[in-house]
């Protein structure tokens, strides 16, 4: 069993910055790429793909709704996987959540992730 649980989320104006946090704990035997998703609130649509890190940190993605914009990162001593968002616009409001996987391989779909969790919300004011 693996556990994820976000925090950091809140409510900012356009332009601040948040930095979110996805901490891992349970299984320490498998190496987890952990990527980022949103879905915005009262939609059903599918959580979309925000950016993922492999467990060391080598590989990368962003999709090109934030890139230049958020950085993902890790610090594996801690469990712990950040999101930095800067420059955050209405259109980033949503619930984030993390999700893990064993290995990073399509990475930006949501379906191919074994552990999610519970999500933190985001809300940007114009």
């Amino acid at each position: 069993q693996v556990l994820l649980a976000e925090s950091g989320g809140g409510s900012v104006q356009a332009g601040a910055s948040l930095r979110l946090s996805c901490v891992v704990s349970g299984r320490a035997d498998i190496r987890y790429a952990i990527g980022w998703f949103r879905q915005a609130p009262g939609q059903e649509q599918e959580r979309r793909f925000v950016a993922a890190i492999s467990w060391s940190g080598e590989s990368i993605d962003y999709a090109d709704s934030v890139k230049g914009r958020f950085t993902i990162s890790r610090e594996n001593a801690k469990n712990t996987v950040y999101l930095q968002m800067d420059n955050l616009e209405p259109e980033d409001t949503a619930d984030y959540y993390c999700a893990a996987k064993p290995t990073f391989v399509q990475v930006f779909t949501p379906g191919r992730y074994n552990y999610w969790g519970q999500g933190t919300q985001v809300t940007v004011a114009p």
